[in-house]
């Protein structure tokens, strides 16, 4: 059974009354859910505070869920409007330093980097990756929505114009410009680099 169907199963059997359910779908998701909103808060309890608001939320609106997109599709949807509404009544805090770099990873700057494993080349890697996380930070949200629906959550052009509400050709322009803003922040590193290189 593709997670498409089980989660459709798990659906039906919460809008017929079926609590232990939801239980299952919210374990499934929730660590995916916690990290999505960890990009718009960063702090880790609120983060979590924030996906359990989101569950609820779905909770309460599953007896309206049609089933037109996926219920992962429709779950991370919520998700990212609790997490703005969040930051809204918060008076949007700008986001801490300490925000976790692990993700940047997928970017495939590993690659341009592997071959040095100085000090100085780990320090350069951990350089570039604040520098990717601070990008995406900086970009605006329905960019930074895309790109991290994308990259971080390995999602298809069809389901984040379905989470977005938007045509597929807004989400690859989003998607485009994102990766364009973010390029752009790493070529003066990337040149360093590259400097380093012929030097060594």
């Amino acid at each position: 059974m593709s997670t498409a169907s089980a989660d459709q199963e798990l659906v039906k059997r919460v809008q017929a009354g079926d609590k232990r359910a939801f239980d299952e779908l919210v374990l499934k998701y929730q660590h995916k859910l916690v990290k999505l909103i960890s990009r718009y808060v960063h702090d880790h309890a609120e983060a979590l505070d924030v996906s359990q608001e989101a569950f609820i939320k779905a909770y309460r609106a599953l007896p309206r869920f049609r089933g037109d997109s996926s219920f992962y599709t429709w779950l991370y949807r919520i998700g990212i409007n609790t997490a703005k509404n969040h930051l809204v009544s918060q008076g949007r805090r700008p986001p801490d330093s300490d925000i976790d770099a692990q993700d940047a990873e997928r970017y495939d700057i590993e690659s341009r980097l592997k071959d040095q494993e100085s000090p100085e080349a780990l320090a350069q890697r951990d350089q570039v990756q604040d520098t990717v996380v601070a990008a995406i930070d900086d970009l605006p949200d329905d960019l930074r929505t895309a790109i991290v629906l994308r990259e971080f959550e390995g999602l298809t052009y069809e389901e984040i114009a379905q989470a977005m509400e938007c045509p597929i050709g807004t989400v690859r322009s989003r998607i485009f410009r994102a990766r364009e803003a973010i390029d752009k922040r790493l070529r003066p590193l990337m040149d360093e680099t590259g400097e380093h290189s012929d030097a060594g």
